[in-house]
């Protein structure tokens, strides 16, 4: 597990996927409080090309909430990026026939799902928890993050969300043979259950709960509002490694 763990994180860093991803993740961050703190002084900057054409501007007030609802819609964004740059870490191995030497030397089947798996999890973990740490510190730094309610509690469903998806990028990754087929299915997945979501008597059972986490910040919602939707998530998550194992146990490599 250790060695095959080290060999993915160098494939990482190599190809130069790690860093892609860091620069994202780290403009992404960067951008809520920026916009935030950029957006009083558009308005004013606009607000002479705007009286022309008969609008009028009012002064603009922003603060720590302003940020957090700008980080809120970025973060999906850095997912799909994640997704489409993650999505081809089975499906090359396949291509290049890497797998057949290892596996037929013993190497366990699992411990290559559960290495690749692991190594995708973390770097999730470690790039939302740049992205959310460098919003936080700049909120903090030029407005009050207490404005925000259970705000660390949001911050946690996010990445819920975030892990839900690399389930399905998992096991679309097991049973597909190219990075295009494992983006329709977590693509469809992920529009499959957003739709079902615009159902109000299913939303409260879909992962998708997890993203809305203004609701929370902004004390529309409380966090017993997301137990089943954790439990769900949990759940699907649980299934989508399990099948995973099951499924590549068996794959002709």
């Amino acid at each position: 597990m250790r060695a095959f763990l080290k060999k993915e994180w160098m494939e990482l860093c190599r190809t130069g996927r790690l860093l892609i991803l860091l620069l994202v993740f780290a403009l992404f961050g960067i951008m809520s409080p920026a916009l935030a703190k950029l957006t009083p002084w558009l308005m004013e900057t606009l607000s002479d090309s705007l009286a022309d054409t008969g609008l009028v501007t009012t002064a603009v007030t922003v603060d720590a909430m302003t940020s957090w609802a700008q980080f809120y819609k970025n973060i999906p964004v850095g997912i799909i990026i994640f997704i489409l740059i993650s999505s081809g870490s089975f499906t090359t191995e396949y291509q290049k026939g890497t797998w057949i030497p290892v596996v037929t030397k013993g190497l366990s089947r699992r411990t290559i799902v559960l290495a690749k798996a692991l190594m995708i999890f973390a770097v999730w973990t470690a790039l939302y928890l740049l992205c959310f740490g460098i919003t936080y510190g700049y909120n903090a730094y030029f407005w009050d993050n207490g404005i925000a309610e259970h705000l660390f509690f949001a911050a946690v469903l996010t990445w819920l969300f975030g892990v839900w998806v690399i389930a399905f990028l998992v096991f679309f990754s097991v049973i597909s043979r190219s990075g295009t087929q494992v983006l329709l299915g977590v693509g469809g997945v992920a529009v499959g259950v957003y739709l079902l979501s615009l159902f109000p008597k299913l939303s409260t059972f879909l992962p998708v709960k997890l993203i809305d986490g203004m609701s929370l910040l902004q004390g529309g919602n409380y966090p017993v509002d997301y137990y089943v939707s954790i439990a769900a998530a949990g759940l699907m998550i649980f299934l989508c490694m399990i099948l995973a194992v099951v499924f590549f146990d068996k794959k002709r490599l």
